[in-house]
């Protein structure tokens, strides 16, 4: 396709050479290609150098990813039309560019694009939610030391497609321990801020820190600006979680049921309750949570979507439950609906047998 506008790829990194190749053939297609390398001790520059990508080695001390965005878009030239922030752990699908310059408008600002955030074992995605990190040259910047966004000084012009597609891949083993006091400092910076409290909400259950997680979920809910039902749902269910941990069951049936209340839409609040039911072996529950969570057949895209909603997770507590209460054909109707979604599972191979036997 001619080119009507100049499309630039940018990305921040540090020891991620084993994603080069990979990353590399993906976004090839761009007009510029510019990474910013904030401390590698691995090969990572070299292998970026070799591929004549714009590679600069800026460390930032103390580091922050807003300040290591901005500067990799700082090197952007400046007629560029298009920026695509990716990080080396992301793919983007083939076709990308030839769509981009088609559906892009000249008085765009950005653009929502399909983000799969995580995947099964069968490389299925079962986390997708749009992200938008593709957007016009001027006007941006980033904020927030961690979990950061793009702020446009002006009023925005936003389209959503599901044309261009980006898969994630990340590192498993790669720490995110200076992730909680970054958002310790950004909540710090701006306590009125419900996304970033809401994040440190969920890094402190991260760690296990359940009254600091419940304290800040609770204050999160508090906030004005906090009226995202989805998120405001997930800080219910992880206050929950943190009651479930200090063995106070009532409390986190408690806000579980607050957030069936307030996101009836979602299966996520009935599946947790559901594994609630199990702990305490409550099976009459665990079917009734359930076979709430199964009429719910809508698969909202979003970042708050748990990987257990929408697996094999509901079919594997329905047998046990109907197990428990003596539905021997229940319990294998399920069992066989868990294992056409996991069938090498050795847990479940053996449950199967179990109930055979019953």
């Amino acid at each position: 396709m001619k080119r009507k506008y100049k499309i630039a790829v940018y990305a921040i990194c540090k020891n991620e050479s084993k994603f080069v190749d990979r990353w590399y053939e993906s976004v090839k297609d761009a007009d510029e290609i510019v990474v910013v390398d904030t401390g590698s001790i691995d090969d990572t520059v070299q292998k970026l150098q070799e591929k004549n990508v714009k590679v600069y080695e800026k460390k930032v001390e103390p580091f922050r990813f807003d300040v290591a965005r901005n500067i990799s878009l700082d090197l952007v030239s400046k007629d560029v039309d298009i920026c695509v922030c990716m990080d080396l752990d992301e793919v983007i699908l083939d076709g990308w560019y030839d769509k981009l310059q088609a559906i892009w408008q000249k008085d765009l600002n950005r653009l929502r694009y399909i983000y799969n955030w995580h995947f099964d074992e069968n490389n299925n995605p079962d986390v997708t939610f749009y992200s938008e990190k593709i957007h016009s040259r001027q006007g941006f910047k980033w904020v927030n030391p961690v979990h950061e966004i793009l702020s446009f000084n002006g009023k925005e012009k936003t389209l959503v497609t599901d044309d261009i597609v980006i898969n994630h891949y990340p590192d498993q083993n790669k720490s995110r321990s200076s992730y909680l006091p970054l958002l310790e400092l950004a909540v710090k910076e701006n306590p009125e801020n419900d996304r970033n409290v809401h994040y440190l909400g969920r890094e402190y259950m991260y760690y296990g820190k359940w009254n600091e997680a419940i304290d800040t979920l609770i204050y999160h809910l508090s906030l004005p600006s906090a009226t995202w039902k989805d998120e405001r749902s997930a800080s219910m269910r992880f206050i929950s979680r943190c009651y479930k941990n200090l063995k106070r069951y009532d409390e986190a049936r408690l806000w579980l049921d607050k957030a069936i209340d307030e996101t009836p839409y979602l299966r996520d609040p009935f599946i947790e309750r559901a594994i609630l039911e199990y702990l305490l072996n409550n099976w009459k529950d665990v079917e009734y949570y359930c076979l709430k969570a199964l009429n719910i057949t809508t698969h909202e895209k979003s970042y708050i979507n748990e990987t257990f909603s929408w697996d094999y997770t509901v079919y594997d507590l329905l047998s046990l439950s109907y197990y428990h209460q003596k539905e021997k054909y229940l319990a294998l109707r399920y069992i066989d609906k868990a294992l056409a979604m996991k069938p090498n599972d050795e847990r479940l191979l053996k449950n199967k047998e179990i109930i055979e036997k019953m």
